[in-house]
């Protein structure tokens, strides 16, 4: 009689052995996603008035969309801002500056959102500005970056992409 409760009382400790472990994991997953770069499908839905706004407000026509849970990307398709343009010179000016080859840009990029800000005022203010706008609406009011580089410490709300064109379908100037 003795081993059978023995053998009842360690399957119930084993049970609970499991459960805890599943707990424990469930929480190490919930502090994992707490600490990594993530946006979800309703943060997006939060952000797009504000960044079709912007989009509207520039004559631009574009799309959202998330990478890996963890990159809120704006496509833009066409409009009325010469960006592949405005990139080309910018590419131009970065060339001749370093004393390198000068690249063609094509009819497709991706422009860096953390830099957009102020790379583009000296060739183009309106260009410059739809991009400190459109970064603006991208981030809205959740987003945060507590990165610290010296000590390799990386802490950011999300990522940003602004992609100008795809490789199968080319960004579409329509002027002004």
């Amino acid at each position: 009689m003795p081993i059978r409760k023995l053998s009842t009382l360690s399957r119930q400790c084993l049970e609970i052995d499991v459960y805890l472990n599943q707990v424990r994991n469930d929480l190490l997953l919930k502090i994992a996603f707490y600490l990594l770069a993530y946006i979800s499908q309703t943060e997006k839905k939060e952000l797009a008035p504000a960044i079709k706004k912007v989009l509207k407000a520039y004559g631009m026509k574009g799309t959202l969309s998330i990478n890996h849970y963890s990159t809120l990307a704006v496509n833009l398709k066409k409009g009325s801002l010469d960006l592949i343009g405005a990139a080309q010179k910018k590419n131009n000016i970065y060339s001749e500056r370093h004393g390198r080859p000068v690249t063609n840009i094509g009819s497709y990029y991706q422009a860096n959102a953390y830099s957009v800000e102020t790379a583009y005022d000296q060739i183009d203010s309106k260009i410059g500005q739809f991009y400190k706008d459109l970064v603006k609406a991208m981030k809205g009011t959740k987003w945060f970056d507590k990165s610290d580089l010296m000590t390799d410490y990386h802490h950011i709300a999300y990522y940003l992409n602004i992609n100008v064109g795809k490789w199968d379908k080319p960004y579409e100037f329509i002027g002004a």
